[in-house]
């Protein structure tokens, strides 16, 4: 593609200051992320990994008590979990998506989704 008046050829390798500030502002950004990451991970890991030790004793005192194989138990806990994710509880409380429930999620709904454009004026 031919070049007309030098314009584009000349500054083809080179940034513009706006688009300079950009990248610079988008590594900086990434930066910033990084160390955060870095922190939270530093701090919250080790938590994390007693926990899961302490989860796995528990397991294993379970399945000794209760003659159980670890595969079963397994099997149980992810249908359980499916179940909780469907709304389904094993307790008294009252369901999840009763009137009071829906009328939360809608008002929700109404008060957030939108509002940026009702706002721009």
């Amino acid at each position: 593609m031919a070049c007309r008046g030098g314009c584009c050829c000349s500054s083809a390798g080179r940034l513009n200051a706006d688009n300079a500030r950009f990248l610079l502002l988008a590594v900086l950004i990434l930066l910033y992320m990084l160390c955060g990451a870095a922190v939270f991970s530093a701090i919250e890991l080790p938590t994390e990994r007693e926990a899961k030790e302490r989860w796995e004793e528990r397991l294993e005192n379970f399945t000794r008590r209760h003659n159980l194989s670890r595969a079963e138990l397994w099997g149980f806990l992810r249908e359980y979990e499916e179940a909780n994710v469907a709304g389904i509880r094993v307790d008294d409380i009252r369901p999840r998506w009763d009137f009071t429930g829906a009328f939360y999620f809608v008002g929700t709904v109404v008060s957030t989704i939108g509002t940026s454009d009702i706002l721009k004026a």
